[in-house]
């Protein structure tokens, strides 16, 4: 591995991968730079009640199906082959074993998730893995996170969507937040829609639509997208 190739993580379910789950990635991946982000779909995750719908194997493969026409993006089994629930913390250090360095490592996550942190397996360590990238999310203002978690507010860095120039100088991590205007879509409302046999094609990539009706997942075919 380059320990010099600046790399995005983006952890999650992916059940099923959707265009929300694509512009967050191209999204990172563009205003920092990155040489590379990788999708990580968690075989078991640990911050779910109930068991994804979808199979491990159909999830990591509708993850590279999505990205499959977007260069720098690229889907990982890290977590794959994990009978236990696989932390953020634990695959970040994965990644930092296998000579990836902690200064070149970007974790990718909405503000609604990053809200929770301090419940996160190995806080506050984990935040000197890697910096943390932090977009907004609908109803999530990223304002109110510096007031929710004052003991870590100062490792705080707006950066704009017209890119990131350089680190601050005063840590090694930190936590980058952005003002992003991704798509607002939940894996729930697609495999909602699906169940009723409605379309899904505005919110997933094709070949993850055309994945989803040959394998019959999350129920009827849906339909308006023709299948050739």
């Amino acid at each position: 591995m380059n320990t010099l190739e600046r790399t995005g993580l983006l952890g999650g379910t992916f059940d099923p991968a959707h265009n929300g789950h694509v512009a967050i990635a191209e999204t990172a991946r563009r205003v920092f730079k990155l040489d590379r982000v990788l999708l990580v779909p968690a075989r078991v995750p640990p911050h779910r009640l109930s068991a994804p719908v979808a199979s491990a194997s159909d999830r990591f493969a509708m993850v590279e199906l999505a990205v499959k026409d977007h260069q720098g993006l690229a889907a990982s089994n890290l977590e794959l082959h994990d009978p236990a629930p696989t932390y953020t913390t634990e695959t970040l250090q994965r990644l930092i074993n296998a000579g990836q360095s902690t200064s070149q490592l970007f974790f990718i996550t909405g503000a609604d998730a990053f809200a929770d942190i301090t419940a996160w397996q190995g806080y506050p360590t984990l935040l000197d893995q890697s910096h943390f990238v932090v977009l907004s999310r609908p109803g999530h203002d990223l304002s109110t996170l510096r007031h929710k978690l004052p003991e870590i507010a100062h490792r705080f860095h707006e950066v704009s969507l017209g890119g990131f120039d350089c680190f601050p100088d005063d840590e090694r991590t930190a936590i980058f937040t952005v003002e992003a205007n991704t798509p607002d879509i939940a894996s729930s409302v697609i495999r909602h829609r699906l169940s009723v046999g409605a379309s899904v094609d505005d919110l997933v990539p094709s070949g993850v639509a055309r994945y989803i009706h040959a394998h019959h997942l999350y129920g009827p075919a849906p339909r308006g997208k023709q299948f050739q």
